[in-house]
């Protein structure tokens, strides 16, 4: 069958179209991705603007269109944190419904960890041990471990890359103060957390998914997206702690121009840089894989579990 998944993220809304079947591979036909920047379209209490609800239904309803053309036999709509932690979030969902007819689903922040997991441990196989999953989304940063397809913890933090750029980095390039004192603020966040993992052992291996490690990655060295998604591509953080004071020295159009690195994610890349390392380093990490598969495949393969 043919499935829709749409994603209304922090940074983009993404309609990813599969072929899938229960027990096969998720094949992926059409790809249909807006940079809409909700975090940016938030007002001071966090509430989704009127300009912001007015882009938001009208990606959708192109969305929805593009899913039609396609064949989907069925969409999975979801939403993540700028949706889910916005005062008006039921008013917001309610007009997607009446002007698309778009049932967002709003996923928790554990839930995102929980399906991102699960997307990577049949990326990985159980040959994979026990795994220790990063996500860095815009607006969270979710951390899974275990050894079986659900996790044993997963924890969602506000980390984003574009909600740490747009409360802490206002500057362009960014004030050595501001970067110091997000650097500050994070390592705290995640401390707190590394106790609830830590009393499961070491992992076996260490993932990340995310386009934040993924352009990491990339501007250390590791091949681009045209070599195909069976390419392993490995992170250090030696090679991510060389990185950070540069891009901390760069202004977004510089970051811009480094290879993997589009307009839209460049002016965050600093945020989400500062997460990585903090997260490698506080949970001991010194190499981890990227995986291609996160939160829109693990709705995918949920939803096949349940056809099967």
């Amino acid at each position: 069958m043919r499935l829709g998944v749409l994603d209304v993220g922090s940074n983009t809304i993404h309609l990813l179209v599969v072929d899938a079947h229960p027990g096969a591979r998720p094949l992926p036909a059409h790809s249909h991705k807006v940079e809409l920047r909700l975090a940016q379209l938030l007002d001071e209490s966090g509430a989704v603007s009127p300009e912001g609800v007015e882009r938001l239904v009208s990606v959708i309803a192109g969305a929805v269109i593009a899913a039609e053309d396609k064949g989907c036999e069925e969409v999975l709509p979801f939403a993540t944190s700028a949706v889910r932690e916005a005062p008006n979030a039921d008013e917001v969902l309610a007009r997607v419904k009446a002007e698309t007819g778009v049932d967002l689903q709003v996923l928790s922040g554990e839930d995102e960890a929980r399906l991102t997991f699960l997307a990577a441990r049949r990326w990985f196989g159980w040959s994979a041990g026990k795994l220790l999953v990063l996500d860095i989304g815009g607006g969270s940063l979710e951390i899974a471990y275990g050894i079986d397809e659900d996790p044993d913890a997963a924890v969602s933090l506000p980390l984003g890359a574009g909600r740490l750029t747009a409360g802490w980095l206002p500057g362009d390039p960014a004030e050595a103060a501001d970067v110091k004192a997000l650097r500050r603020h994070v390592r705290a966040q995640i401390a707190r957390s590394v106790g609830e993992f830590s009393r499961f052992g070491t992992p076996d291996h260490v993932v990340a998914t995310s386009k934040t490690f993924k352009q990491l990655a990339r501007i250390a060295g590791a091949a681009g997206s045209a070599a195909g998604p069976y390419v392993q591509r490995d992170l250090s953080r030696k090679e991510l702690e060389e990185w950070v004071p540069r891009l901390a020295a760069m202004t977004a159009a510089q970051r811009a121009a480094l290879p993997g690195v589009s307009d839209g994610r460049a002016g965050q890349l600093l945020a989400g840089a500062l997460v990585a390392e903090g997260a490698m380093d506080l949970f001991g990490v010194d190499q981890l894989e990227i995986c291609p598969w996160a939160l829109r495949e693990g709705l995918i393969l949920r939803r096949l579990d349940h056809l099967g």
